[in-house]
């Protein structure tokens, strides 16, 4: 049991703060255990007792009866009102397996979990956890659904900093390990590398596609297949649903409907499968809407998904960072910034703007800079920004980190990792 110290304290830091607490993240990447385990363990130990906490798993079948919510709230009300002096702690996993139902009582209105879970958030002596695995009924809605009285805790498969804590060994292969098999927590339970591929082929096909599939209404398989596989051989470029959709007409030999396709990224999205980085004009301080990078939420499902074929440490360095960032609670972009030096106007890349709050730090993510070509280019765009904000380039092929002449921050990619150089 690995203990997740990062979320737990956020659940911990939440409690009985008169909200719903949505725990949300890709399938089979801890969320449970988190709640059932590690945060259950954590009640029991502070003297809370286990008949006061309220333990419904939607995926199990002895639970299916509580995905009408009307059944749930009925059966959780008829436990917190048998002792209105007592404390009651109420785990729903899986939440957005809940159905819609028509309350007959009540001139036949529709009724969703949302509706029971305000309505059940206002016992005093309850407190309320729910996980989910897919935003568009979680974390797309908890402001309106929830009347903003929700907070959203978001947990990423391990990071490589939860990883090594569980592999231990040399950093440099344990690093190589997890840009090849990621970090779904149970594949550190796996020694044999055909293990660790075959259990996340299967999870990519029984699991996600299928979840995505079922949920988002999608006829057309066969096109979310491919977009999954575009979207995997491109993680860390520029694109857009007009390019999918010209690439796989091509490869198809139809027409594909831009349109189609955006809603196919957005059902990926809304899974927590894949993320969507913006393109941030540095100077002109806005947003462009096309093209955009996508990464994959574990480098391991992405590597699964290509077969093992696509290994490109570069890329798969920067998706890792961006993950990273992200898990960290940052707001990162990608920067866009203007060369105008000799008459000319070139746009230059900046592989991450990361903000927090009032404070901002430009990063490139480089696997080497072996010549002074590379180097320059890198350090040229954070140099075109002309503010005082920091810059850092994350390398893979520096022992320590310094600073150079410039100012400019040169970390090395397993002490970002690891945490032993801090960003702000």
């Amino acid at each position: 049991m690995i203990n997740r110290d990062f979320y737990l304290q956020r659940i911990i830091n939440k409690m009985h703060n008169g909200e719903v607490k949505v725990i949300t993240g890709i399938r089979r990447c801890g969320k449970s255990v988190l709640l059932f385990d590690l945060f259950y363990q954590y009640l029991i130990e502070s003297g809370v007792s286990e008949d006061s906490i309220i333990r419904i798993e939607l995926d199990q079948r002895r639970y299916y009866k509580y995905r009408n919510p009307i059944t749930l709230c009925e059966y959780v009300e008829s436990i917190v009102t048998s002792d209105k002096d007592k404390q009651f702690y109420l785990f729903i996993d899986e939440v957005q397996f809940t159905n819609k139902v028509i309350d007959k009582e009540n001139d036949g209105i529709e009724v969703t979990i949302y509706d029971m879970l305000n309505e059940l958030k206002a016992y005093k002596n309850l407190d309320v956890y729910v996980t989910g695995s897919n935003s568009k009924g979680l974390s797309s809605d908890i402001a309106t659904q929830f009347r903003g009285r929700a907070s959203q805790i978001r947990v990423f498969p391990f990071s490589f900093k939860e990883y090594y804590s569980a592999v231990g060994g040399d950093e440099q292969n344990a690093l190589n390990m997890y840009m090849l098999y990621g970090g779904m927590p149970r594949i550190t339970a796996f020694s044999d590398e055909r293990d660790k591929k075959e259990y996340l082929t299967a999870l990519y096909r029984e699991l996600y596609v299928k979840d995505i599939a079922e949920r988002g209404g999608i006829e057309r398989e066969d096109l979310l297949s491919d977009i999954l596989d575009f979207l995997a051989s491109q993680i860390s470029s520029l694109t857009n649903p007009t390019n999918i959709a010209n690439a796989l007409s091509s490869i198809k030999k139809e027409k594909i409907n831009p349109a189609l396709v955006q809603r196919y990224v957005q059902l990926i999205i809304d899974s927590f499968l894949i993320s969507r980085a913006q393109r941030y004009d540095v100077k002109g301080k806005g947003y462009f809407k096309f093209p955009n990078k996508y990464y994959y939420v574990d480098t391991g499902l992405r590597n699964a998904r290509l077969n093992y074929r696509q290994y490109d440490q570069g890329h798969l360095m920067e998706n890792i960072i961006y993950n990273e960032l992200i898990r960290r609670g940052y707001s990162v972009d990608v920067g866009v910034v203007s060369d105008r030096s000799n008459d000319r106007n070139v746009q230059k890349e900046i592989d991450f703007v990361v903000n927090d709050a009032d404070r901002r730090i430009y990063i490139q993510s480089e696997f080497r800079m072996d010549s002074e070509e590379k180097e320059k280019s890198e350090l040229d765009s954070l140099l075109l920004t002309k503010d005082f904000f920091k810059k850092m380039v994350i390398r893979a092929d520096i022992p320590h980190s310094y600073y150079d002449d410039s100012g400019i921050c040169h970390c090395g990619l397993l002490d970002f990792l690891l945490e032993r150089t801090q960003l702000f």
